[in-house]
């Protein structure tokens, strides 16, 4: 039974940065809500920040009883905790006080077979659950985020009034959906991560072309990148890139100077697993991620820092220069520029179009019937992967649901082939000039073998039957063959015939 004092049209549990800020942004929007964590005094601090902006209707709980019954029925309880384990402790402590008819929503980054599992246990309880992926970092959630639920519809129906008024707004509506049934929403912000950990190092491999190789200044950069910002790749992250390259080091004076803050910041890259879980997922279900993957190994190789400089010292004294190989005094700024300009957006549609295909493939292999248009519609506000061309992406997949690939849409298919010559051009000046840009040329290079109708897999199926006897199938005539290679070599040789 709830409280009779119940005040509270939802719930909140987890009050580190992303907790609180949420809970700010649902009490700003007139719903009433109660909040709990296990340390009080983030309790405490929530409270404060609600009463200091303008007495916000947010109410602290000391213990999960009293926080459950204080929120009037279908009970909505949002989680936000570390994945895994401590998700499962707070459950358990919800649970005893939880009604048939209630839900919990996870909106952590949880790992969807987990979810799946705990929307079973749930249902068993007679309650419901969602897996509800928010993508905005503190800001986002403060001020709009892109909410991706999926798990029991009900649940979703139960608090989207909600979601509909906390979500980033955009042109077209709310960002927010219900995904789909099971873990779909979980998998779809996995993805949208994974395509995030691509879109980053694609715009950091076209800062250190233009770095290293044009020699631009970092206010140059910043320039530059603002500059893009107001074309084919205004999007967030290009945007917060142009207001890095401006900020000055605290410790090196006023920063009038040429070194910024990012020019001391040590170069090994976090990660907290969804990148991975995305190049392992692709893997499962043999999608082709190669603009991802090369994202996750550049982060992997990020980490070696103390053998990167190793490396640099012994292959320096076997006669390898450290740095450039070749001279960059004749690169012409602005045209290097607009080259890189292009093959980052030819870059960055591959890394969105292998995000989506493996989407599409997981929604095939679980039967959840995943609209794709209208996740990049939600991805549209709110969320890190924010981009203008998203909305040219909603409108693909509207004139094709089953489109095979964004790169043969017929809009993205004339842009890759106007924008392929510059492409090649800065993937070919980054491996002249010693730069690594793992992303652009597996981006180059998916782009370069999906668009071929015919590729060197007839030698390796061959080798398979040579080796293993794997069989192979043939161009001309139907069925499987095998061929005793090895033998007929032989034979071939033996005859006199040329190899």
């Amino acid at each position: 039974m709830e409280a009779a004092g119940c005040v509270s049209r939802i719930g909140l549990a987890g009050l580190a940065v992303m907790g609180q800020n949420l809970a700010l942004n649902i009490a700003e929007k007139g719903f009433p809500i109660s909040v709990y964590n296990r340390t009080a005094s983030k309790t405490e601090e929530t409270v404060r920040r609600a009463q200091a902006e303008g007495g916000l209707p947010l109410t602290g709980y000391a213990t999960t009883k009293d926080f459950v019954l204080s929120i009037k029925r279908p009970r909505s309880i949002v989680m936000l905790v570390k994945a895994g384990a401590p998700v499962d402790s707070l459950i358990s402590s919800l649970v005893p006080f939880l009604e048939p008819g209630d839900a919990i929503i996870d909106g952590g980054n949880e790992w969807y077979e987990n979810t799946e599992r705990r929307l079973e246990d749930a249902a068993s309880k007679g309650l419901l659950y969602l897996g509800m992926g928010v993508s905005g970092g503190e800001d986002g959630a403060r001020n709009g985020p892109s909410l991706m639920p999926g798990g029991h519809k009900e649940a979703y129906t139960n608090v989207q009034s909600i979601l509909s008024k906390i979500a980033a707004q955009v042109d077209d509506g709310p960002c927010v959906t219900y995904v789909g049934p099971g873990g779909a929403g979980n998998f779809v912000k996995m993805v949208h991560n994974g395509i995030e950990y691509g879109d980053m190092q694609l715009i950091s491999e076209a800062y250190d072309i233009l770095k290293h190789v044009g020699c631009l200044s970092n206010n140059e950069l910043a320039q530059v990148f603002e500059d893009w910002n107001r074309g084919e790749l205004e999007s967030f992250l290009v945007e917060i890139t142009a207001d890095i390259f401006s900020v000055p080091d605290e410790f090196n004076g006023s920063g009038s100077g040429e070194l910024q803050l990012v020019d001391k910041i040590l170069d090994k890259t976090g990660m907290k697993g969804t990148g991975k879980w995305t190049v392992q997922q692709a893997a499962e279900l043999a999608i082709a991620a190669p603009t991802i993957a090369a994202s996750l190994d550049s982060r992997y190789i990020s980490g070696l820092k103390d053998e990167r400089v190793a490396a640099e010292m012994a292959l320096k004294q076997a006669g390898l220069q450290p740095g450039l190989l070749t001279g960059s005094s004749l690169v012409d700024k602005r045209l290097l520029v607009d080259d890189v300009r292009q093959a980052l957006y030819a870059s960055k549609i591959c890394s969105y179009a292998q995000g989506m295909n493996l989407i599409r493939s997981k929604s095939i292999e679980k039967g959840w019937d995943l609209n794709l248009g209208e996740l990049a519609r939600i991805w549209k506000g709110g969320c890190i992967i924010r981009a203008r061309f998203l909305d040219r992406i909603k409108k693909a997949y509207g004139r094709n649901p089953d489109l095979a690939n964004l790169i043969v849409d017929e809009e993205f298919a004339r842009e890759m082939v106007q924008r392929q010559a510059a492409w090649r051009r800065v993937v070919g000046l980054a491996v002249e000039s010693g730069v690594g840009a793992p992303g652009m040329s597996a981006s180059l290079a998916y782009f370069d073998a999906y668009r071929r109708s015919r590729l060197p897999a007839n030698l390796v199926q061959a080798q398979r039957d040579y080796f293993g006897a794997h069989t192979y199938e043939r161009v001309d005539k139907p069925g499987s063959y095998h061929t005793e290679w090895a033998r007929v070599a032989r034979e071939q040789k033996g005859a006199g015939v040329p190899s």
